[in-house]
């Protein structure tokens, strides 16, 4: 009898065991645009502890972070990536084109879309704002300087670009020769192109360029806090465009890592109460309205698709030779 007690106690001791003694280790690459650095490193903390709760597994997600188009590219000519996070949907039509990583109907998979999160586009001035800007008119005065990314390289840069873009023909009877004049006013306003909006944010905070910085939503509160509110401000003006920044799982890799699974569930967890809260702390705009915060202003926003859509957009104002590039030759 002892003996059967002892191998029943150890096989109980055996059972319990076992979730820590097989417990599996899995690597994720989430290959995200230059702003996410502070969102996705606390939605990767709180995945991964559910993960462990639900498996017992070890999962730890590391980021890649640069311009959208400049991580599309490297997505495409090699990098490893089990997720893409990025900041447009052209930046992952394009693998999904020349790469065929994932099918190219990949925004059915998932809700809204595949955009977990909105966002808009806002300005940032030093405290006080001596210039006085409220609008997108005060960033095409002459003297002047304003701060944005380079929209061959970011997608937040684009997203700049086009809020100006539709500003000006909402204002002009959809005047294209008046708004093409209007950002290039803008434009010439521009002492340095930063290849993403990070960089862009550390050359108006950080090295002091500028007057204005056209920004993403979240960098903005983002340089408040790291720069001190009592050095900045952001200036939401009446009206911006409204940003989606889409997210999928990259098909290829993740089979031929064995991390489908996860990654799928990785992705799904974005659109749970629990990531939308982060997200919503994080200053993005959550998809789940009871997570939003009460604070973030209302502004009339626009979409993408009054420039045709991504598609559109980008052979029409970013491909080589199309309005960004005659607009900023003519400098």
């Amino acid at each position: 009898m002892k003996f059967k007690s002892l191998i029943a106690s150890l096989l109980v001791a055996s059972a319990s065991l076992a979730p820590t003694a097989f417990a599996k280790d899995i690597t994720l690459l989430n290959v995200s645009y230059d702003p996410t650095r502070e969102l996705y490193k606390e939605v990767n903390a709180a995945f991964a502890k559910e993960w462990k709760t639900k498996t017992g597994d070890n999962v730890t997600i590391n980021q890649s972070h640069a311009g959208s188009g400049a991580q599309s590219r490297a997505v495409i000519d090699g990098l490893k990536a089990d997720v893409v996070t990025l900041a447009l949907a052209y930046d992952i039509d394009v693998i999904a084109e020349k790469a065929k990583l994932f099918p190219e109907n990949w925004q059915t998979r998932l809700p809204e879309s595949s955009t977990p999160y909105t966002s808009t586009i806002v300005f940032i001035v030093r405290k006080g704002n001596p210039w006085k800007i409220k609008d997108w008119d005060d960033l095409a005065k002459q003297g002047i300087s304003v701060i944005t990314p380079n929209p061959k390289t970011s997608g937040g840069a684009r997203w700049n670009y086009l809020a100006a873009y539709g500003y000006s023909l909402h204002k002009n009877g959809n005047d294209e020769k008046k708004a093409q004049e209007f950002v290039g006013k803008i434009f010439k306003n521009v002492p340095v192109l930063d290849t993403g909006a990070r960089g862009s944010t550390v050359t108006f905070a950080q090295r002091g360029l500028g007057d204005v910085a056209i920004s993403w939503e979240n960098e903005a509160y983002l340089t408040l806090q790291e720069f001190g509110a009592d050095k900045f401000e952001i200036i939401y003006p009446p009206e911006s465009i409204l940003a989606e920044p889409p997210v999928t799982l990259v098909d290829k890799n993740a089979d031929s890592r064995g991390t489908r699974a996860v990654a799928e569930a990785y992705l799904q967890f974005l659109y749970t109460p629990e990531a939308q809260g982060i997200i919503a702390k994080n200053h993005y705009r959550p998809r789940l309205a009871s997570a939003a915060l009460a604070s973030t202003p209302q502004i009339k926003l626009f979409n993408i698709s009054e420039f045709g859509g991504w598609k559109k957009a980008q052979a029409v104002h970013f491909n080589d030779g199309g309005i960004f590039d005659k607009i900023y030759q003519a400098k």
